[in-house]
């Protein structure tokens, strides 16, 4: 085996997560969208066994690389393991993008009932956890979701100061870990993004899936990124395309859309009633798991500010745990009713309280919760610390995303 050696910045958050299950017959299994850093953490985790077990044996397979393309199926797969392991020893198994191998599933379940092997992977497709991998190792895996860059990583991966101009940054170029690599220029970085992007809608979408409509999937996202943030439905959708002279039914629409998902491409939010207790049906908001690829595909533009602020503070609240709906009722809305172990936080966002009417709609829509949950208004103002109106706290967006 080789040695795997590669420098990284440490994501802690995640290691934290990791940790308690070291040696545990669980299947530690890291979930997100191609590029957030899912191949570095298993870099981390191969220095976190080697604190934790000396002299650990480790058998690494990394699916995009040459080496590891004759494991196609579960049975190259269990053979490869019992060829680099001596005499039944003990072994960590961590195996990067394990969806590319067929039937792995077979292949996990039997190497972790034996019980000598202490099993890590990493994968793009949120449908393998949804189907096989679920209903053969039920209560045997974790699933570790793995988000782009946070604000605060993001100062720390490009050094920067915790300042405006660096949030700036953070709003046009988003949040992929590679960035650090690259000159902060806006043709070097949307040259570099468009490139993810192309990679995957073809390996992820239309290759994975069989999308023969290529035309309409790559219309679609445009729709959905002039949209962003916007209350939409599968016949919204068909509705516009048609006027594009596409002509698409609602169902195919949802079919597409659960793709984009199923790759962490996008993520969508339901609508609730205010209290968070009542799903709609009809309706949804979609954002993107990274901002910059979305400003690759339709373009930065500062008019856009109010959305840009609002997937990023979205998936902020989603990379820390919560779960998010839209809360709405009689034409009222609150941006993000968010909970998590019990407890509810409200969040509304917005660029700037420029006026006593954004004042009044974004204080009052929080306002009409007749509890005591915490509330926030959040925007790019340059608030004093603590400052409230009528109880709701008003906290600037870079404090936001450093503190909350």
């Amino acid at each position: 085996m080789k040695k795997i050696k590669k420098q990284y910045i440490s994501r802690d958050k995640y290691i934290d997560k990791i940790r308690p299950f070291i040696k545990k017959e669980i299947i530690k299994v890291l979930t997100g969208q191609r590029r957030v850093g899912k191949s570095y953490l298993l870099y981390q985790i191969i220095d976190l066994i080697n604190s934790i077990v000396p002299k650990a044996k480790i058998i690494y397979i990394n699916m995009e690389l040459y080496d590891f393309f004759h494991l196609r199926n579960e049975h190259s797969l269990i053979n490869y393991v019992n060829e680099h392991r001596d005499n039944n020893e003990y072994v960590f198994l961590l195996i990067d993008e394990v969806q590319e191998i067929e039937n792995f599933q077979y292949a996990l379940r039997s190497l972790l009932a034996e019980g000598n092997t202490d099993i890590y992977c990493t994968g793009s497709n949120a449908k393998m956890l949804s189907g096989d991998l679920a209903t053969y190792l039920s209560g045997r895996y974790i699933e570790i979701k793995v988000f782009g860059l946070t604000f605060p990583e993001f100062l720390k991966f490009h050094k920067l100061k915790n300042e405006e101009e660096s949030f700036n940054k953070y709003i046009q170029f988003g949040g992929l870990p590679y960035l650090k690599h690259l000159e902060m220029n806006s043709s070097v970085i949307y040259e570099y993004l468009k490139d993810i992007y192309s990679t995957i809608l073809l390996k992820d979408v239309v290759d994975r899936y069989k999308i023969r409509n290529i035309n309409f999937l790559e219309n679609l996202i445009r729709f959905l990124s002039d949209n962003l943030g916007s209350l939409v439905s599968a016949k919204k959708i068909s509705d516009y395309l048609k006027s594009q002279n596409l002509k698409i039914s609602p169902q195919i629409v949802l079919d597409y859309l659960s793709i984009l998902e199923s790759t962490y491409f996008l993520y969508k939010v339901r609508r609730s009633d205010l209290q968070g207790k009542k799903i709609f049906e009809i309706g949804d908001k979609y954002y993107f798991e990274d901002i910059g690829i979305r400003n690759s595909i339709v373009g930065y533009k500062p008019n856009d500010i109010n959305k840009l602020l609002e997937n990023i503070v979205y998936i902020h609240l989603l990379s820390s745990g919560y779960k998010i709906t839209v809360g709405q009722s009689n034409g009222k809305e609150i941006d993000f009713i968010c909970e998590k172990q019990g407890e509810k936080i409200y969040v509304q966002v917005c660029y700037l309280l420029s006026d006593e009417k954004v004042i009044k709609r974004e204080f009052g829509n929080l306002l009409m919760l007749e509890n005591n949950y915490p509330k926030f208004v959040v925007s790019m103002d340059k608030v004093i610390s603590q400052n409230t109106y009528k109880g709701i706290e008003h906290i600037n967006i870079i404090n936001f995303l450093c503190n909350k």
